[in-house]
């Protein structure tokens, strides 16, 4: 609907039509469920020994993604002018989003750390002059479900879970404020970051319901 809006508010500046045909109605979005992966599921395919390399790949692009918030294609842009050292000699990833523009200010913890460590002599890395050896997004979703399979995860793993899953379970579940999780993920206005809360209120709610059968039972 919102591309429809666009195409209308366009010929209405161009006087293409005579007026808004959508005046007076009201639209209501359906809210998209995003899936995400727990902590411990992420720290399960952190420490899986995948006997392939290029699943090894796919599975350290995939956390580095999951415990720094950045998009796919941020991912795969990475570089070294975008690693930053601040006063306290911490590391930050100092990028602005391709998406959106707007400007990501993420510190990196120890895992992804020791992912770029990992592959700072990769022969991708240097040739391309990037962090990563990230293969092509089909490649990517393509072994995430060998991943998922092999790790015995039952949810549909794509590029865009990881980054649902670093709001959700390292930031939010972990009590970092919605704004400073709307700063690190580049996000324009808070709005777009409420909406990892809500699906932590629910993941919360159904988690809780589990245990309150589980307690009804002993009674």
């Amino acid at each position: 609907m919102k591309c429809l809006k666009k195409i209308t508010n366009l010929a209405l500046a161009n006087e293409w039509i005579a007026k808004d045909p959508f005046v007076g109605i009201k639209f209501h979005e359906k809210e998209v469920v995003r899936e995400f992966l727990t902590m411990d599921e992420l720290l399960t395919i952190y420490h899986k020994d995948f006997p392939l390399e290029r699943i090894r790949i796919v599975r350290d692009v995939f956390i580095f993604a999951a415990f720094t918030g950045l998009a796919f294609i941020d991912v795969q842009q990475l570089s070294p002018e975008h690693i930053v050292e601040d006063a306290n000699g911490n590391l930050w990833i100092r990028k602005t989003r391709q998406k959106t523009k707007n400007m990501c200010n993420i510190p990196l913890l120890d895992i992804p750390l020791e992912i770029l460590r990992k592959y700072a002599n990769h022969p991708i890395c240097q040739k391309k002059k990037v962090l990563l050896p990230v293969p092509c997004n089909q490649k990517m979703n393509s072994y995430l479900k060998e991943i998922a399979d092999l790790c015995l995860i039952n949810k549909h793993l794509t590029t865009h879970t990881a980054r649902h899953s670093y709001a959700t379970s390292v930031c939010l579940a972990n009590g970092v404020s919605i704004e400073n999780v709307a700063k690190m993920l580049g996000h324009s206005n808070i709005k777009m970051t409420q909406h990892y809360a809500r699906v932590l209120d629910s993941s919360i709610l159904r988690d809780m319901t589990n245990v309150r059968n589980v307690l009804s039972n002993t009674r």
